[in-house]
């Protein structure tokens, strides 16, 4: 059995498949864990979700911002931009059935391989939060996706404010923070201010602000975090963080991480094939 973690998507179901034959996926023997950006600016939404979806249990996926953006236009509180490639979905004669399945998905997920916990996100994870902390946040939002006041959620969800957490927080201003933290934030200030306009590298980062997994004693680094969601940084393997989206979407390579779990903890390998350009930079 193996475990594979997968970066962002994006509709790129062609990449997808070429990647799986690469690996030799097998749905009965592996497990594969996306971090989210599933849809959107790609080919093929719709096939990737009919793919994961067919999957059952051998696919875990965590939701993205894109995949937020899908589901809020689903419920009438956003209008598809321009840039969007979610027609494929919203006018297939099985959206109810990929919408619902979309969001019964995962904000965060937390596995233990090798006694060394691994936290998934799509973004990033505030300083102050612990790895329990950041799943029990995770839950509260999943429970209002899930629920019968879906509809309302989406009508408040977006918005940069707050743009720190505040534990008195509550509402949607509280539901707010906690899904720009998992699914937007790149960078914040040391003391988890978080900053939502910069998309570029790491090395480049605006005056007062860092990426938010160099914040020094952030309650998290006691973990491996794997994270999607910036292209520009791409892949980065570190004992306490693994970034793994590669841009696919924009041409670059489509990443898995390949964790077999030893005695010390685990081992990984990184797998990669490379993906057509189905959207322009800067787009």
């Amino acid at each position: 059995m193996s475990l594979y973690l997968i970066g962002d998507l994006q509709g790129c179901d062609a990449a997808l498949q070429r990647l799986l034959e690469k690996i030799a996926f097998s749905p009965s023997r592996d497990t594969l864990y996306f971090l989210g950006d599933l849809v959107n600016r790609g080919p093929a939404s719709d096939a990737v979700l009919r793919r994961l979806m067919g999957y059952g249990n051998s696919a875990r996926c965590l939701l993205g911002n894109h995949d937020l953006h899908l589901l809020a236009t689903a419920f009438g509180a956003r209008k598809p931009s321009r840039k969007d490639t979610l027609q494929c979905i919203l006018g297939a004669p099985d959206r109810h059935t990929m919408l619902d399945w979309l969001r019964h998905q995962n904000l965060a997920m937390l596995e233990h391989w090798g006694g060394q916990p691994l936290l998934m996100v799509h973004a990033g994870v505030l300083p102050g939060w612990s790895v329990d902390k950041t799943m029990q946040l995770a839950r509260e939002v999943e429970t209002v996706l899930r629920s019968d006041t879906v509809a309302d959620f989406f009508q408040t969800m977006y918005g940069n404010l707050p743009d720190a957490w505040n534990e008195a927080l509550q509402g949607p201003e509280r539901l707010r923070v906690i899904v720009n933290a998992l699914t937007r934030m790149r960078l914040c200030t040391a003391e988890g201010r978080m900053e939502f306009d910069f998309s570029g590298g790491a090395e480049r980062a605006p005056d007062g602000y860092l990426p938010w997994f160099e914040v020094p004693g952030r309650l998290t680094s006691n973990a491996t975090v794997a994270f999607g969601h910036w292209s520009t940084l791409g892949w980065l393997g570190r004992s306490d963080v693994l970034s793994l989206d590669t841009g696919c979407v924009w041409g670059g390579c489509l990443s898995a991480l390949r964790i077999d779990p030893v005695a010390s903890g685990w081992q990984s390998e990184l797998i990669q094939v490379q993906c057509e350009q189905a959207q322009k930079p800067g787009d």
